[in-house]
């Protein structure tokens, strides 16, 4: 009896040795061949049966890996940080945690496991981009652009829903890709653990609101994978992915393209775009220009700069055929994978890559155009565009900052999902105050104008308390973006008329303008403006002085209809005829100073009054018990001021 247990132990022991290795093995050859959600069950079903401590740590790692593959980075990070506390031996497994971490935007977190990879590992120029990648990430999120990222709540599903293109010119309908329920093909991708994708067209209503996705036709979806399409200019042509899957083995991906006649589309073509025996070559992802000329697509094929890149064909014309695939280099392509690119009418390249520096996990970049087919330095477009999970397929309308982009990351209702994105309009008010320059009161009733460059004009009165507010002006603004705009302030004969301006050129942030005005009212009684210098018992004009006289210049200029006299006044010291005579010569070297900057002779009147209108008498400066105080007075006295004298003067044409 004894025996016979021991044999049945022995055979139970074989079999469970048997069954583990073929889990391992099963395993292995579905993490080879892609088929990433397959190895993680067959992995973990491995993992249990194992009792050896080292195998047990590998196992993790590669489950570890197989979520990692299919960016699922939540669960890798799990299951790497599972693999340290096994002790799994290779250093790898600290780079690949940062990774993850990243991935999912924990910088900080990320840069910790970064250290702890690099205390271990001496040289590792990739890591080492990783970690520059991921600093430059957190200073990213501390300084976001103004761009503004919304999930498309109404679209999404809790499959993939990604790649959208406008199929209506008034960029109200889209097609995207989707691996929803409602897939043509029967079958679950292995390597997604999804059904097949397929493409789904959606049109949005007066409200907003956009109809329930549904296929875009039995003609296009099939049972295999279909994604990735554009359309042309008329949307009269649907380029897009189909990638086949046969018994034999994945036969690659194609671009094809259907024609819609009538009330269909036509049977898909195949665009002859790889050699003949090239099956496993992947071409995808097609982006076509305006003109129809020139077609992008992303492709794995010999001669690029490695992983998959961006290529292009061109044509003469619509009936002429597509040239050989042009490769667009090492200024857009690198060594990892370029996917997704979007040709903006403008000429600037749209694309996601892992190959550059980014926020983790694919990033979105772009390339502006230096020639034909030529691009510029490429420039990551940074958080909030980009973030630390995968970011990609981004589109736009036309000339409009706003489109659509999809991403994995928090905030999404599946696998990946399609956000909407906007730069808020720039929004500038001008507003302000009129208030009395001599009683600091508000000014109620006070015309205020304003001109812009574009040709706009637009007024206001002050209310009871001076204030006046240029915002809204309908469904449109008064301010608007790069114009300069001149303001005037005036109330009739009561005041001079008051400037200023105010720009928006260039200004790249809303912004508030708040102005002040106080306006000078006219009365009988002169007008002080700043002090205008004289050398001793001299009429020449001081350099400093001119200064002064260019004030009154703009106030002639502001109000081109007064007149004035200029009166200039002395101190009581020297005699009374010598004081008229000074101050008589003074007034009119400012006279003829005003003169020659433009001001018309006939709106100026030179009158000097000596010392015979002092404004503190000589009693007044004697009572005064400094030496320093009383020159002070003097000085007080000795000033040059204007009064209004009319406001009919006629400009003559220039």
């Amino acid at each position: 009896m004894k025996k016979i247990f021991s044999l049945f132990m022995l055979m139970g022991l074989a079999l469970a040795l048997n069954a583990q290795h073929s889990y391992v093995e099963k395993a292995e050859n579905a993490y080879n061949n892609k088929a990433y959600f397959d190895a993680i069950d067959l992995y973990k079903k491995a993992y249990v049966k194992e009792k050896n401590p080292q195998e047990k740590a590998r196992l993790i790692f590669m489950i570890a890996e197989s979520y990692g593959a299919i960016l699922n980075y939540e669960q890798s990070e799990v299951w790497y940080g599972k693999a340290i506390k096994a002790k799994y031996s290779d250093p790898l497994v600290y780079y690949r945690l940062a990774f993850s971490m990243q991935n999912q935007g924990k910088y900080k977190e990320a840069l910790r496991r970064y250290k702890q990879y690099f205390q271990k590992v001496n040289d590792d120029p990739i890591a080492e981009l990783d970690r520059e990648a991921c600093e430059s990430a957190q200073s990213w999120v501390d300084n976001p652009t103004k761009f503004v990222v919304t999930p498309e709540v109404q679209i999404n599903s809790p499959q993939f829903d990604f790649s959208a293109t406008y199929a209506s010119n008034d960029y109200q309908s889209i097609v995207f890709t989707s691996s929803r329920e409602a897939s043509e093909g029967s079958k679950i991708d292995n390597r997604s653990g999804e059904n097949y994708q397929d493409l789904y067209i959606t049109t949005r209503d007066e409200k907003g609101k956009w109809a329930e996705p549904a296929g875009i036709s039995p003609a296009i979806n099939s049972k295999h994978n279909e994604g990735g399409a554009c359309f042309s200019a008329d949307k009269a042509t649907i380029y897009f992915t189909r990638c086949i899957e046969e018994k034999d083995g994945d036969l690659g991906c194609d671009i094809y393209y259907s024609e819609y006649v009538g009330e269909g589309w036509t049977e898909p073509v195949l665009l002859e775009l790889k050699a003949v025996d090239a099956d496993t070559i992947t071409i995808g992802h097609p982006s076509i220009t305006k003109d129809g000329k020139t077609l992008f697509f992303v492709s794995d094929m010999a001669g690029g700069q490695g992983g998959r890149d961006i290529w292009r064909v061109s044509r003469a014309n619509e009936n002429s055929i597509w040239s050989n695939p042009m490769n667009l280099g090492p200024d857009v392509n690198t060594k990892g994978d370029e996917l997704f690119p979007f040709i903006h009418p403008n000429g600037t390249l749209y694309f996601s890559s892992n190959g550059r520096r980014g926020m983790g996990g694919l990033d979105i970049f772009k390339a502006i155009p230096t020639d034909i087919n030529q691009w510029g330095e490429v420039e990551n477009m940074k958080y909030p565009i980009n973030s630390g999970y995968n970011d990609y397929s981004i589109i736009f309308e036309e000339m409009n900052d706003r489109g659509y982009l999809t991403s994995n990351r928090p905030g999404s209702k599946g696998q990946s999902d399609i956000f909407n994105f906007m730069l808020p309009p720039l929004v500038y008010v001008l507003q302000g105050n009129i208030y009395d320059k001599e009683t600091q009161a508000p000014v109620t009733n006070a015309f205020i104008r304003v001109a812009g460059t574009d040709g706009s004009s637009f007024q206001t009165m002050s209310d009871d308390n001076g204030g006046f507010n240029f915002a809204d002006n309908g469904e449109e603004r008064y301010i608007n973006a790069e114009v300069t705009y001149s303001i005037v302030v005036s109330k009739g004969e009561d005041y001079l008329i008051a400037k200023d301006q105010i720009t928006t050129v260039d200004l790249g942030e809303s912004t508030t303008f708040i102005k002040e005005f106080f306006i000078q009212p006219i009365s009988d009684e002169p007008i002080e403006f700043p002090e205008v210098q004289y050398e001793f018992a001299k009429w020449a004009l001081l350099e400093t002085s001119k200064d002064s006289l260019d004030y009154l210049h703009e106030i002639l200029v502001d109000n081109a209809t007064i007149i004035i006299e200029l009166q200039a006044h002395t101190d009581s010291r020297g005699s009374d005829s010598d004081n008229v005579t000074l101050s008589q010569k003074r007034s009119q070297s400012c006279v003829d100073y005003l003169i020659s900057k433009g001001i018309d002779q006939d709106r100026l009147v030179a009158r000097g009054f000596g010392e015979s209108r002092l404004k503190i008498t000589d009693e007044q400066i004697n009572n005064m018990p400094t030496k320093a105080e009383k020159e002070a007075a003097h000085q007080k006295n000795r000033r040059t001021e204007f009064t209004v004298l009319s406001f009919d003067f006629v400009p003559k044409e220039q």
